[in-house]
């Protein structure tokens, strides 16, 4: 299937910009392709570029002493990555990995903090974006520790296809498992479940969605919420 172009203002918050902020940025925005899998940064990188994701998604992941990881919250067109590098010289404090195939804008951290000083929206940008992180990760912390494997599995999966605009994900289990921060085992039986029930077909690491509104149903109530937040972003960002 051939991909469709993307660029700079298929990212929400860059097409949310009055034309003389984003006419700031515009000049200094390189589009790239990211391939699933890819690291952006580890813990205590140095954030050295900001990127806004035009399609696909990113995980940030926050991983343990014994290198397993979770993830605690994911960017997609609506967001940035790496913006509060606009304020200051910055370190991750997470794993940023890609993960589904991605196409973003990205920026240079210093040429990002130039172009941020000369702006007030841009800086409230940043600020707000963060809070939205923030407010994403302890809602996430709560569906881990609260909810079933079951429901997260489904709360993932929609958000995913959301941000691939698609009904069918790329994803093996080993990944999905890793995100939700439980074994294969446990996803495979979810997967299983799902699949004997008509709702989801797997095969070959690609899931297809075959009844959204029945996994809807099942998700837990945090999907929803996440979504709803992710709207108010939207309806902030246009007051900056």
């Amino acid at each position: 299937m051939r991909s469709i172009p993307t660029g700079p203002l298929d990212n929400r918050l860059l097409s949310a910009l009055p034309r003389a902020q984003y006419s700031l940025l515009a000049p200094h925005l390189a589009t790239v392709s990211l391939p699933s899998g890819a690291v952006l940064f580890e813990p205590g990188d140095l954030v050295n570029h900001v990127y806004f994701p035009h399609s696909g998604m990113l995980s940030l992941v926050v991983v343990m002493r014994d290198g397993k990881g979770i993830e605690t919250a994911t960017v997609g067109r609506e967001g940035v990555v790496g913006a509060m590098a606009g304020l200051r010289t910055y370190k991750s404090f997470v794993r940023v990995v890609v993960q589904m195939p991605t196409h973003a804008s990205k920026i240079a951290s210093d040429r990002f903090r130039t172009v941020v000083a000369t702006s007030e929206q841009l800086r409230n940008l940043c600020i707000e974006y963060n809070e939205a992180l923030l407010s994403q990760a302890r809602v996430i912390a709560a569906c881990n520790a609260l909810h079933s494997v079951e429901a997260r599995f489904c709360r993932w999966l929609l958000q995913s296809a959301d941000r691939a605009n698609s009904d069918t994900v790329a994803l093996t289990q080993e990944f999905l498992g890793e995100m939700l921060g439980v074994r294969r085992t446990s996803v495979t039986a979810v997967g299983k479940k799902l699949h004997d029930q008509g709702v989801i077909n797997y095969s070959r690491g690609v899931i297809q969605i075959l009844n959204r509104h029945k996994l809807e149903q099942i998700s837990c109530e945090c999907y929803q919420t996440l979504f709803d937040q992710s709207a108010m972003l939207q309806s902030t960002l246009s007051e900056i």
